[in-house]
């Protein structure tokens, strides 16, 4: 299990799945020889993000943030029993609550629910089915929407006509009166902030770390896996804007490109974070 220290903060890795992923499943008539292309050029992508048939190493996880007082689950991955058009992720049963239980914290001990958008693999754990109901998984927490991305998917359907992602993971939090609604900057503590980075999604939020010195960011999907660094350019099918997605990464990557932010990617593969560096035209991972 993956933790990274920032200062005073721990920010602790619950993985959920990790499995080799095709290229076409994230970039639009990408193949895998087109992969290991660019890996020629961005040799720093393989073993770690890239394996030797040109698959994509990336994971879906739940981040927890402990930040003083606070106990900050950022993202809850896909969740059980929900019927997903993605034959791995419909009714999954899988382990999370008992790996979540396996880090020393309990459901009730979260403080907060940080979702950097409402797509499917970032949503899933917010509930979970208690006597045939939508329950929220953390009942003690305040779940943060940022109110562009909440108002975005209220009224829009889901990527897929079968799901119902805002239904069984969005709406019955709301119901419980638990969902807090708050801008894409909004600071949680002193320690923990959101940080505004659109284009994947209306509302996207990227969250930003700092103690005593020491400074991290959790992605999201703004870079889904690491060839995003290596260029900036590539935009993912399931970006609602591809050209501003484009653009968030072209204006934020060089502030995170400083060698000391610590860039933990929300789907990274092993290691997952790493500081970051101008690289040509691009950007490049120091792992």
């Amino acid at each position: 299990m993956l933790s990274w220290t920032i200062g005073q903060v721990q920010v602790t890795s619950i993985v959920e799945s990790e499995t080799p992923t095709s290229p076409r499943f994230m970039y639009e008539d990408m193949t895998k020889g087109d992969v290991l292309e660019r890996c020629k050029t961005a040799t720093w992508l393989r073993p770690h993000f890239i394996n030797d048939e040109g698959y994509l190493l990336q994971k879906v996880q739940c981040l927890i943030v402990e930040a003083g007082e606070h106990r900050i689950a950022v993202d809850t991955c896909v969740g059980n029993d929900k019927v997903r058009f993605n034959d791995v992720w419909n009714l999954m049963n899988g382990p999370f609550l008992e790996d979540f239980a396996s880090t020393g914290h309990a459901l009730h001990d979260i403080t907060h629910v940080i979702c950097t958008h409402l797509h499917v693999d970032h949503v899933g754990w917010n509930t979970r089915l208690v006597d045939g109901e939508w329950a929220p998984t953390f009942p003690n927490a305040k779940y943060l929407f940022v109110q562009p991305e909440f108002d975005h998917w209220q009224n829009e359907p889901g990527l897929f006509d079968d799901e119902d992602v805002f239904g069984d993971s969005v709406q019955p939090i709301v119901d419980a009166g638990l969902a807090e609604f708050v801008g894409p900057d909004h600071r949680l503590c002193d320690e923990v902030w959101l940080e505004s980075t659109p284009g994947h999604t209306p509302g996207h939020v990227s969250v930003r770390i700092e103690s005593d010195g020491r400074r991290a960011v959790i992605t999201g999907d703004m870079a889904h896996n690491p060839l995003q660094v290596a260029d900036p350019s590539l935009s993912s099918r399931f970006d609602t804007d591809p050209e501003q997605a484009q653009a968030t990464r072209r204006s934020t990557f060089p502030q995170w490109a400083d060698g000391e932010l610590l860039v933990i990617g929300t789907h990274f593969g092993n290691p997952t974070a790493a500081t970051m560096v101008p690289d040509g035209d691009g950007f490049r991972l120091n792992v």
